[in-house]
């Protein structure tokens, strides 16, 4: 039985690898984007099996509609795939409120609203899978000038591992998917916050690190994506890439480190001894 999908993010990048992976087993796919007629691709290739859909996810009330025009369109949704991100890049002191809010509408509000959304149809359905596109780096920012995008998809993990403890009764799946980088078009829509010079050294020392680290094409993400969804018993948390199980795991390691050192400290905040 083929699924129903709605996913965020189509035009381009890992949504549109994920929507065409389930078009091309078959699937049927509500994709989304700021501006539908960079579906048009997808429809002429795919025909009715697609939905296109003009969407902007930090509007809830478009959101709600969206959501809702898919499931009357499909009857159902299986897979919801929250995939619309922004990104913001700046050291802390040169992030300006307006961009740091706008990296926060995008990737938690927008997923939040979406989230909200559509848990009403898959309760009443008693399925359904809410998949969150985060990142590795919402474990650790592996360089400097990323801290509004980390604290964005941190944000949206923190709401997600409450989510599946709350939603599990229902039948609903949560999965948090954190892709280390992929080689996309999402590099050139960052938007850079009015440097300051006294980070013109640092900020070199990261441009030199950020070119010499691979960006291999995420030809493989939409697949695994479909393993993730058609799993029995899904993962909370997946990692896209190698690169993270090669950084993420060893930054755990030296916190748990340091929370051991320290934990005499700790206790003492308790007890007010030691």
């Amino acid at each position: 039985m083929s699924k129903i999908w709605f996913i965020t993010g189509s035009s381009r990048g890992l949504g549109r690898k994920f929507a065409q992976a389930a078009l091309s087993r078959g699937d049927k796919v509500a994709a989304t984007a700021r501006d539908a007629d960079s579906l048009a691709d997808l429809v002429a290739a795919y025909g009715d099996a697609v939905l296109p859909l003009t969407l902007d996810v930090t509007d809830k009330a478009a959101v709600t509609a969206a959501v809702r025009r898919a499931h009357e369109h499909f009857g159902r949704l299986d897979a919801v795939v929250n995939n619309a991100g922004s990104g913001v890049s700046g050291m802390v002191e040169e992030l300006s409120e307006h961009d740091v809010r706008a990296q926060f509408e995008t990737d938690l509000f927008g997923a939040l609203w979406v989230t909200q959304a559509a848990l009403p149809y898959l309760r009443a359905q008693g399925s359904g899978h809410l998949v969150m596109v985060s990142s590795m780096l919402a474990h650790t920012t592996t360089s400097p000038t990323m801290g509004a995008y980390t604290a964005s998809k941190a944000a949206v993990e923190g709401f997600a591992d409450a989510l599946a403890q709350e939603v599990a009764a229902f039948g609903i799946k949560v999965t948090v998917v954190e892709p280390g980088p992929f080689k996309t078009d999402l590099a050139g829509s960052v938007v850079q916050a009015e440097p300051l010079a006294a980070y013109d050294g640092l900020r070199e020392a990261v441009m030199a690190n950020l070119t010499a680290t691979p960006q291999p094409a995420p030809h493989g993400v939409g697949p695994a994506l479909l393993k993730v969804v058609d799993a029995d018993n899904p993962p909370l948390r997946v990692f896209f890439g190698t690169l993270p199980h090669q950084i993420v795991p060893q930054v755990y390691a030296e916190r748990l480190k340091t929370w051991e050192e320290w934990a005499e400290l700790s206790a003492a905040a308790e007890t007010g001894q030691g």
